[in-house]
């Protein structure tokens, strides 16, 4: 969805600056029109202790508005977001033990991209 029409900028409320739909990022929660997931907001917050402001230099083709709006979804779907969090560390995790093949294995780094400690 495009942010700006015609030189003005589309005025999106906070429901719609967050999608989810079947088929894309899982069908996980994300930034409207983008692959960037709600989680991914998240987990640059919160465990990478990114600000709003830094996440946004690193994804311009996010407004500020847009983190905001998918870290209020978070906290208003705090249960929903930590069960896909911890379903997707169990999913990396499994590969990691079962596929040989599998470059996690050796990359030191968890489904949040954080270095594991040694």
């Amino acid at each position: 969805m495009p942010r700006y029409t015609y030189g003005m900028a589309t005025q999106l409320t906070l429901d719609q600056r967050i999608e989810a739909t079947p088929g894309i990022c899982g069908g996980k929660p994300r930034i409207t029109g983008q692959r960037i997931r709600v989680q991914d907001i998240v987990a640059w917050y919160e465990f990478h202790g990114m600000t709003p402001d830094e996440i946004v230099a690193g994804y311009p083709q996010m407004t500020l508005a847009d983190v905001h709006a998918a870290l209020a979804y978070y906290h208003t779907h705090h249960d929903e977001i930590q069960r896909q969090m911890a379903d997707d560390e169990a999913f990396v995790d499994n590969l990691r033990r079962t596929d040989p093949r599998s470059v996690l294995k050796s990359s030191g780094t968890d489904a949040n991209g954080n270095r594991a400690s040694s």
